[in-house]
Protein backbone atom coordinates (compact mmCIF):
# COMPACT_ATOMS: atom_id res chain seq x y z
CA UNK A 1 0.00 0.00 0.00
CA UNK A 2 2.80 2.40 0.89
CA UNK A 3 4.46 1.63 -2.45
CA UNK A 4 1.23 2.47 -4.32
CA UNK A 5 0.86 5.76 -2.44
CA UNK A 6 4.52 6.63 -3.08
CA UNK A 7 4.15 5.87 -6.79
CA UNK A 8 1.01 8.00 -6.98
CA UNK A 9 2.75 10.92 -5.27
CA UNK A 10 5.72 10.67 -7.65
CA UNK A 11 3.39 10.69 -10.65
CA UNK A 12 1.60 13.80 -9.35
CA UNK A 13 4.90 15.59 -8.71
CA UNK A 14 6.21 14.68 -12.18
CA UNK A 15 3.02 15.87 -13.87
CA UNK A 16 3.11 19.12 -11.91
CA UNK A 17 6.73 19.62 -12.93
CA UNK A 18 5.87 18.99 -16.57
CA UNK A 19 2.99 21.49 -16.54
CA UNK A 20 5.16 24.00 -14.72
CA UNK A 21 7.88 23.59 -17.31
CA UNK A 22 5.40 24.06 -20.15
CA UNK A 23 3.85 27.07 -18.47
CA UNK A 24 7.32 28.51 -17.80
CA UNK A 25 8.18 28.20 -21.48
CA UNK A 26 5.04 30.03 -22.57
CA UNK A 27 5.62 32.76 -20.02
CA UNK A 28 9.17 33.20 -21.30
CA UNK A 29 7.91 33.67 -24.87
CA UNK A 30 5.23 36.09 -23.73
CA UNK A 31 7.73 38.09 -21.70
CA UNK A 32 10.13 38.55 -24.60
CA UNK A 33 10.26 42.28 -25.38
CA UNK A 34 8.69 43.11 -28.72
CA UNK A 35 10.02 45.78 -31.06
CA UNK A 36 7.65 48.65 -31.70
CA UNK A 37 7.31 50.08 -35.19
CA UNK A 38 7.56 53.75 -34.27
CA UNK A 39 7.64 54.78 -37.93
CA UNK A 40 4.11 53.41 -38.25
CA UNK A 41 2.86 55.06 -35.05
CA UNK A 42 3.40 58.57 -36.39
CA UNK A 43 0.88 59.49 -39.08
CA UNK A 44 1.23 62.05 -41.83
CA UNK A 45 -1.59 64.58 -41.52
CA UNK A 46 -1.90 66.58 -44.73
CA UNK A 47 -4.54 68.79 -43.06
CA UNK A 48 -2.27 69.85 -40.20
CA UNK A 49 -1.61 73.57 -40.72
CA UNK A 50 1.27 73.71 -38.22
CA UNK A 51 3.77 72.43 -40.80
CA UNK A 52 4.38 72.96 -44.51
CA UNK A 53 4.17 69.96 -46.83
CA UNK A 54 4.73 69.29 -50.49
CA UNK A 55 4.69 66.30 -52.79
CA UNK A 56 8.02 65.40 -54.37
CA UNK A 57 9.76 62.93 -56.64
CA UNK A 58 13.09 61.23 -56.05
CA UNK A 59 15.89 62.94 -58.03
CA UNK A 60 19.38 62.09 -56.77
CA UNK A 61 20.62 59.87 -53.97
CA UNK A 62 23.53 61.28 -51.95
CA UNK A 63 23.76 59.30 -48.70
CA UNK A 64 21.72 58.05 -45.75
CA UNK A 65 20.44 61.44 -44.61
CA UNK A 66 20.73 63.62 -47.72
CA UNK A 67 18.66 63.38 -50.90
CA UNK A 68 17.84 65.64 -53.82
CA UNK A 69 14.15 65.84 -54.74
CA UNK A 70 12.13 67.43 -57.50
CA UNK A 71 9.27 69.53 -56.11
CA UNK A 72 6.65 71.84 -57.54
CA UNK A 73 4.67 73.93 -55.09
CA UNK A 74 3.98 77.59 -54.40
CA UNK A 75 6.66 77.89 -51.72
CA UNK A 76 9.21 75.37 -52.93
CA UNK A 77 9.98 74.36 -56.51
CA UNK A 78 12.65 72.85 -58.71
CA UNK A 79 15.38 70.44 -57.64
CA UNK A 80 16.09 70.86 -53.93
CA UNK A 81 18.63 69.40 -51.52
CA UNK A 82 17.05 67.79 -48.46
CA UNK A 83 18.82 67.15 -45.16
CA UNK A 84 16.79 64.80 -42.97
CA UNK A 85 15.64 66.28 -39.69
CA UNK A 86 16.61 64.73 -36.33
CA UNK A 87 19.05 62.16 -37.76
CA UNK A 88 22.72 61.82 -38.57
CA UNK A 89 23.80 58.73 -40.49
CA UNK A 90 27.43 57.56 -40.76
CA UNK A 91 29.34 58.81 -43.80
CA UNK A 92 29.18 56.82 -47.04
CA UNK A 93 30.96 59.46 -49.15
CA UNK A 94 34.32 61.12 -48.64
CA UNK A 95 35.81 59.24 -45.69
CA UNK A 96 33.72 56.09 -45.32
CA UNK A 97 32.45 55.17 -41.83
CA UNK A 98 31.07 51.97 -40.32
CA UNK A 99 27.39 51.39 -41.17
CA UNK A 100 27.47 54.30 -43.64
CA UNK A 101 26.97 52.16 -46.73
CA UNK A 102 24.11 50.23 -45.15
CA UNK A 103 22.34 53.43 -44.07
CA UNK A 104 22.82 54.89 -47.54
CA UNK A 105 21.47 51.75 -49.19
CA UNK A 106 18.51 51.66 -46.77
CA UNK A 107 17.44 55.17 -47.79
CA UNK A 108 18.03 54.68 -51.50
CA UNK A 109 16.09 51.41 -51.73
CA UNK A 110 13.01 52.89 -50.08
CA UNK A 111 12.94 56.02 -52.19
CA UNK A 112 13.58 54.17 -55.45
CA UNK A 113 10.54 51.97 -54.80
CA UNK A 114 8.34 54.81 -53.57
CA UNK A 115 5.20 55.56 -55.55
CA UNK A 116 4.56 58.72 -53.54
CA UNK A 117 6.81 61.02 -51.50
CA UNK A 118 5.83 63.92 -49.24
CA UNK A 119 8.30 66.36 -47.71
CA UNK A 120 7.35 68.05 -44.45
CA UNK A 121 8.95 71.05 -42.78
CA UNK A 122 9.17 71.17 -39.01
CA UNK A 123 7.04 74.30 -38.89
CA UNK A 124 5.28 76.78 -41.18
CA UNK A 125 8.53 77.84 -42.87
CA UNK A 126 10.92 75.99 -45.16
CA UNK A 127 14.01 76.10 -42.93
CA UNK A 128 17.52 75.42 -44.22
CA UNK A 129 20.60 74.07 -42.46
CA UNK A 130 23.83 75.92 -41.67
CA UNK A 131 24.92 75.75 -45.32
CA UNK A 132 21.91 77.77 -46.42
CA UNK A 133 21.40 75.27 -49.24
CA UNK A 134 19.80 72.16 -47.76
CA UNK A 135 16.22 72.15 -46.55
CA UNK A 136 15.60 70.49 -43.18
CA UNK A 137 12.80 68.03 -43.80
CA UNK A 138 10.82 65.03 -42.70
CA UNK A 139 10.67 62.55 -45.56
CA UNK A 140 7.50 60.50 -45.91
CA UNK A 141 7.05 57.77 -48.51
CA UNK A 142 4.84 54.88 -49.50
CA UNK A 143 5.09 52.22 -52.18
CA UNK A 144 2.56 50.11 -54.08
CA UNK A 145 2.19 47.68 -51.17
CA UNK A 146 1.56 50.33 -48.51
CA UNK A 147 -1.59 52.17 -47.47
CA UNK A 148 -0.06 54.71 -45.11
CA UNK A 149 3.02 56.89 -45.44
CA UNK A 150 6.07 56.02 -43.36
CA UNK A 151 8.54 58.52 -41.94
CA UNK A 152 11.98 57.61 -43.27
CA UNK A 153 13.74 59.71 -40.62
CA UNK A 154 12.22 57.62 -37.84
CA UNK A 155 12.86 54.39 -39.74
CA UNK A 156 16.57 55.15 -39.85
CA UNK A 157 16.64 55.73 -36.10
CA UNK A 158 14.62 52.65 -35.12
CA UNK A 159 16.82 50.45 -37.31
CA UNK A 160 19.98 51.69 -35.65
CA UNK A 161 21.27 53.29 -38.85
CA UNK A 162 21.48 56.84 -37.49
CA UNK A 163 22.04 58.73 -34.29
CA UNK A 164 19.89 61.60 -33.15
CA UNK A 165 20.66 65.17 -34.16
CA UNK A 166 18.88 67.89 -32.14
CA UNK A 167 16.09 65.36 -31.91
CA UNK A 168 14.09 66.83 -29.03
CA UNK A 169 13.93 70.21 -30.77
CA UNK A 170 11.71 68.75 -33.51
CA UNK A 171 7.99 68.04 -33.78
CA UNK A 172 8.46 64.25 -33.67
CA UNK A 173 11.27 64.40 -31.13
CA UNK A 174 9.61 62.22 -28.50
CA UNK A 175 8.96 59.41 -30.98
CA UNK A 176 12.48 59.73 -32.37
CA UNK A 177 13.92 59.39 -28.87
CA UNK A 178 11.87 56.25 -28.23
CA UNK A 179 13.05 54.82 -31.56
CA UNK A 180 16.68 55.49 -30.63
CA UNK A 181 16.28 53.96 -27.16
CA UNK A 182 14.74 50.84 -28.67
CA UNK A 183 17.51 50.48 -31.27
CA UNK A 184 20.09 50.73 -28.47
CA UNK A 185 18.20 48.26 -26.30
CA UNK A 186 17.93 45.71 -29.12
CA UNK A 187 21.52 46.38 -30.20
CA UNK A 188 20.65 47.08 -33.83
CA UNK A 189 23.35 47.84 -36.40
CA UNK A 190 25.31 50.87 -35.10
CA UNK A 191 24.44 49.91 -31.53
CA UNK A 192 25.23 46.19 -31.89
CA UNK A 193 28.88 46.35 -30.90
CA UNK A 194 29.53 44.07 -33.88
CA UNK A 195 31.55 44.71 -37.01
CA UNK A 196 29.77 46.16 -40.02
CA UNK A 197 29.82 43.47 -42.76
CA UNK A 198 29.87 46.21 -45.43
CA UNK A 199 32.89 47.99 -43.95
CA UNK A 200 36.48 46.99 -44.64
CA UNK A 201 38.56 46.82 -41.48
CA UNK A 202 41.89 47.30 -43.21
CA UNK A 203 45.04 49.17 -42.31
CA UNK A 204 44.03 51.75 -44.89
CA UNK A 205 41.93 54.89 -44.98
CA UNK A 206 38.50 54.09 -46.40
CA UNK A 207 37.40 56.85 -48.77
CA UNK A 208 35.90 57.51 -52.18
CA UNK A 209 37.65 58.76 -55.29
CA UNK A 210 36.29 62.28 -54.91
CA UNK A 211 37.88 62.59 -51.48
CA UNK A 212 41.19 61.21 -52.75
CA UNK A 213 41.33 63.30 -55.93
CA UNK A 214 40.44 66.57 -54.21
CA UNK A 215 42.96 65.99 -51.41
CA UNK A 216 45.93 64.33 -53.09
CA UNK A 217 48.62 65.94 -50.96
CA UNK A 218 46.76 65.02 -47.77
CA UNK A 219 46.91 61.30 -48.57
CA UNK A 220 50.37 61.22 -50.13
CA UNK A 221 52.38 58.34 -48.68
CA UNK A 222 49.36 56.84 -46.94
CA UNK A 223 47.60 53.56 -47.63
CA UNK A 224 44.11 54.18 -48.98
CA UNK A 225 41.17 52.05 -50.08
CA UNK A 226 38.44 52.95 -52.58
CA UNK A 227 36.09 51.48 -55.18
CA UNK A 228 35.73 52.24 -58.87
CA UNK A 229 35.29 50.92 -62.40
CA UNK A 230 38.29 50.02 -64.56
CA UNK A 231 38.06 52.06 -67.78
CA UNK A 232 41.44 51.47 -69.45
CA UNK A 233 44.54 49.29 -69.10
CA UNK A 234 48.08 50.53 -69.71
CA UNK A 235 51.66 49.61 -68.75
CA UNK A 236 51.04 47.21 -65.85
CA UNK A 237 48.34 49.50 -64.57
CA UNK A 238 44.72 50.49 -64.95
CA UNK A 239 42.64 53.64 -64.81
CA UNK A 240 39.85 53.47 -62.24
CA UNK A 241 36.93 55.87 -62.18
CA UNK A 242 33.85 56.69 -60.10
CA UNK A 243 30.99 59.12 -60.70
CA UNK A 244 29.96 61.36 -57.81
CA UNK A 245 26.27 62.26 -57.74
CA UNK A 246 26.63 65.24 -55.44
CA UNK A 247 29.06 67.15 -57.65
CA UNK A 248 27.83 65.57 -60.90
CA UNK A 249 31.46 64.88 -61.76
CA UNK A 250 33.62 61.83 -62.42
CA UNK A 251 36.91 61.29 -60.60
CA UNK A 252 39.70 58.97 -61.70
CA UNK A 253 43.01 57.48 -60.61
CA UNK A 254 45.86 55.53 -62.19
CA UNK A 255 46.61 52.29 -60.33
CA UNK A 256 49.98 50.66 -60.98
CA UNK A 257 50.00 46.97 -60.08
CA UNK A 258 53.46 46.24 -61.52
CA UNK A 259 55.07 43.09 -62.83
CA UNK A 260 54.30 39.64 -61.39
CA UNK A 261 51.06 40.81 -59.76
CA UNK A 262 49.11 37.59 -59.20
CA UNK A 263 45.77 39.32 -59.68
CA UNK A 264 46.64 40.77 -63.11
CA UNK A 265 44.06 38.66 -64.96
CA UNK A 266 41.34 40.34 -62.90
CA UNK A 267 42.40 43.83 -63.99
CA UNK A 268 39.77 43.97 -66.73
CA UNK A 269 37.88 46.93 -68.15
CA UNK A 270 34.28 46.93 -67.02
CA UNK A 271 35.14 45.41 -63.63
CA UNK A 272 34.10 47.26 -60.51
CA UNK A 273 36.94 46.76 -58.07
CA UNK A 274 38.22 47.60 -54.61
CA UNK A 275 41.71 49.07 -54.65
CA UNK A 276 43.98 49.07 -51.59
CA UNK A 277 47.39 50.65 -52.04
CA UNK A 278 49.75 53.50 -51.26
CA UNK A 279 49.39 56.96 -52.77
CA UNK A 280 52.60 58.26 -54.34
CA UNK A 281 53.78 60.75 -56.96
CA UNK A 282 57.19 59.54 -58.08
CA UNK A 283 55.88 58.91 -61.61
CA UNK A 284 52.83 61.13 -61.45
CA UNK A 285 50.18 60.70 -58.78
CA UNK A 286 49.19 57.05 -58.62
CA UNK A 287 48.31 54.15 -56.34
CA UNK A 288 50.73 51.24 -56.05
CA UNK A 289 51.69 48.42 -53.68
CA UNK A 290 48.63 46.24 -54.29
CA UNK A 291 48.20 42.78 -52.76
CA UNK A 292 46.16 39.84 -54.03
CA UNK A 293 45.58 36.33 -52.74
CA UNK A 294 43.31 33.99 -54.68
CA UNK A 295 42.81 31.91 -51.53
CA UNK A 296 41.86 34.87 -49.36
CA UNK A 297 39.63 36.96 -51.63
CA UNK A 298 37.72 38.67 -48.82
CA UNK A 299 40.81 39.95 -47.00
CA UNK A 300 40.23 43.72 -46.66
CA UNK A 301 43.94 44.36 -47.29
CA UNK A 302 43.74 42.84 -50.79
CA UNK A 303 42.60 43.90 -54.23
CA UNK A 304 39.07 42.58 -54.87
CA UNK A 305 36.72 42.26 -57.83
CA UNK A 306 33.27 43.43 -56.70
CA UNK A 307 31.31 43.18 -59.94
CA UNK A 308 31.89 42.20 -63.56
CA UNK A 309 30.36 43.41 -66.81
CA UNK A 310 29.73 46.97 -65.63
CA UNK A 311 29.15 49.64 -68.27
CA UNK A 312 32.40 51.56 -68.78
CA UNK A 313 31.82 55.25 -68.05
CA UNK A 314 32.86 57.74 -70.73
CA UNK A 315 32.18 61.47 -70.55
CA UNK A 316 31.60 63.05 -73.96
CA UNK A 317 33.09 66.52 -73.64
CA UNK A 318 33.18 69.66 -75.78
CA UNK A 319 35.98 72.06 -76.61
CA UNK A 320 34.41 74.63 -74.29
CA UNK A 321 34.49 72.18 -71.39
CA UNK A 322 38.03 71.03 -72.23
CA UNK A 323 39.30 74.61 -72.02
CA UNK A 324 37.14 75.67 -69.07
CA UNK A 325 39.53 76.97 -66.41
CA UNK A 326 36.75 77.95 -63.99
CA UNK A 327 34.82 74.72 -63.52
CA UNK A 328 33.03 74.76 -60.16
CA UNK A 329 31.81 71.95 -57.95
CA UNK A 330 29.88 72.26 -54.70
CA UNK A 331 29.54 69.66 -51.95
CA UNK A 332 28.84 69.39 -48.25
CA UNK A 333 31.28 68.60 -45.49
CA UNK A 334 29.86 67.55 -42.12
CA UNK A 335 31.43 67.51 -38.67
CA UNK A 336 30.76 64.84 -36.04
CA UNK A 337 27.63 66.67 -34.87
CA UNK A 338 26.13 66.62 -38.34
CA UNK A 339 26.69 70.34 -38.86
CA UNK A 340 27.48 70.92 -42.52
CA UNK A 341 29.53 73.42 -44.44
CA UNK A 342 29.01 74.09 -48.13
CA UNK A 343 32.29 73.88 -50.03
CA UNK A 344 32.70 75.29 -53.54
CA UNK A 345 35.88 74.58 -55.49
CA UNK A 346 36.73 76.26 -58.77
CA UNK A 347 39.47 74.64 -60.82
CA UNK A 348 40.35 73.97 -64.46
CA UNK A 349 38.06 71.20 -65.71
CA UNK A 350 41.03 69.12 -66.86
CA UNK A 351 42.52 69.16 -63.36
CA UNK A 352 39.32 67.74 -61.88
CA UNK A 353 38.92 65.30 -64.78
CA UNK A 354 42.50 64.00 -64.54
CA UNK A 355 42.62 60.22 -65.18
CA UNK A 356 38.96 60.07 -66.28
CA UNK A 357 37.70 58.49 -69.49
CA UNK A 358 36.44 60.98 -72.11
CA UNK A 359 35.57 61.26 -75.78
CA UNK A 360 35.60 64.19 -78.20
CA UNK A 361 34.33 64.55 -81.74
CA UNK A 362 35.26 66.61 -84.79
CA UNK A 363 38.82 67.56 -83.91
CA UNK A 364 40.79 68.93 -86.85
CA UNK A 365 44.46 67.90 -86.72
CA UNK A 366 46.60 70.95 -87.54
CA UNK A 367 49.98 69.63 -86.42
CA UNK A 368 51.52 66.25 -85.69
CA UNK A 369 54.76 65.28 -83.98
CA UNK A 370 56.18 61.76 -83.74
CA UNK A 371 58.56 60.84 -80.93
CA UNK A 372 61.90 59.50 -82.20
CA UNK A 373 64.55 59.73 -79.51
CA UNK A 374 65.60 56.10 -79.37
CA UNK A 375 63.35 55.22 -76.43
CA UNK A 376 60.35 52.99 -75.84
CA UNK A 377 58.01 55.77 -76.98
CA UNK A 378 59.42 56.00 -80.50
CA UNK A 379 56.41 56.12 -82.79
CA UNK A 380 54.06 57.74 -80.28
CA UNK A 381 52.32 60.77 -81.76
CA UNK A 382 51.26 64.16 -80.40
CA UNK A 383 48.38 65.75 -82.33
CA UNK A 384 47.59 69.44 -82.01
CA UNK A 385 43.92 69.78 -82.86
CA UNK A 386 41.35 72.53 -83.21
CA UNK A 387 37.66 72.41 -82.34
CA UNK A 388 35.42 75.47 -82.24
CA UNK A 389 38.52 77.64 -82.39
CA UNK A 390 40.08 76.04 -79.32
CA UNK A 391 43.25 73.95 -79.08
CA UNK A 392 43.02 70.32 -77.99
CA UNK A 393 46.11 68.14 -77.47
CA UNK A 394 45.88 64.41 -78.21
CA UNK A 395 48.75 62.06 -77.35
CA UNK A 396 48.87 58.47 -78.53
CA UNK A 397 50.92 55.51 -77.44
CA UNK A 398 52.66 53.60 -80.25
CA UNK A 399 49.69 52.57 -82.39
CA UNK A 400 49.65 49.56 -84.69
CA UNK A 401 47.28 48.41 -87.41
CA UNK A 402 45.84 44.92 -87.87
CA UNK A 403 49.02 43.83 -89.67
CA UNK A 404 51.12 44.94 -86.67
CA UNK A 405 52.58 47.89 -88.56
CA UNK A 406 53.21 51.13 -86.70
CA UNK A 407 50.68 53.79 -87.67
CA UNK A 408 52.32 57.07 -88.67
CA UNK A 409 51.20 60.64 -88.18
CA UNK A 410 50.22 60.94 -91.86
CA UNK A 411 47.06 59.00 -91.12
CA UNK A 412 45.80 61.88 -88.96
CA UNK A 413 47.47 65.10 -90.16
CA UNK A 414 45.07 67.59 -91.79
CA UNK A 415 42.13 65.31 -91.09
CA UNK A 416 39.14 65.44 -88.74
CA UNK A 417 39.08 62.82 -86.01
CA UNK A 418 37.00 61.56 -83.09
CA UNK A 419 38.95 60.33 -80.07
CA UNK A 420 38.37 58.21 -76.99
CA UNK A 421 40.93 58.28 -74.19
CA UNK A 422 42.07 59.32 -70.73
CA UNK A 423 42.73 62.86 -69.50
CA UNK A 424 46.44 62.74 -68.68
CA UNK A 425 49.03 65.28 -67.57
CA UNK A 426 52.30 65.73 -69.45
CA UNK A 427 54.81 67.07 -66.94
CA UNK A 428 57.48 68.20 -69.43
CA UNK A 429 55.03 70.46 -71.24
CA UNK A 430 52.98 71.31 -68.13
CA UNK A 431 49.77 70.55 -69.96
CA UNK A 432 46.83 68.17 -69.93
CA UNK A 433 46.03 66.05 -72.95
CA UNK A 434 43.79 63.24 -74.10
CA UNK A 435 45.84 60.05 -74.12
CA UNK A 436 44.81 57.40 -76.64
CA UNK A 437 45.81 53.75 -76.16
CA UNK A 438 44.46 51.99 -79.24
CA UNK A 439 44.05 52.61 -82.97
CA UNK A 440 40.40 51.71 -82.48
CA UNK A 441 40.03 54.75 -80.22
CA UNK A 442 40.68 57.20 -83.08
CA UNK A 443 38.12 57.50 -85.84
CA UNK A 444 39.29 59.37 -88.95
CA UNK A 445 36.51 61.08 -90.94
Amino acid sequence: MKKKILSLLLAIVSAFGLFAACDSGNSSDQNQPQQIDYAAQVKLDMNDVTSLKTEASFATHIDGDTTHFNVSSSGLSGKIKARYLAVNTPESTGKIEEWGKKASRFTKERLEKATSIVLEADSTTWAVDSTGERYLLWVWYKNAEMTDYRCLNIELLQNGLAVGSKTMETRYGETCTLAIDQAVRFKLNMHSGEKDPDFYYANAIELDLRELCLNREKYLGQRVAFEGIITKQYAQGVYVESFDEETNTSYGMYVYYGFNFSGEKHMQTGYRVRIVGEAGNQFGYQISGLNYNAYDKTNPENFQVLEKGVEIPCNEITADLYTNNSYSITFMEENEDGEATSVTLTKPFLELAHYTHVSMENLYVEKAYTTSNGGDNDGAITLTCKADGKTIIVRTVVLKDDADNIITQDKFLNKTIDVNGIIDYYTDQDQYQIKVFSANDINVH
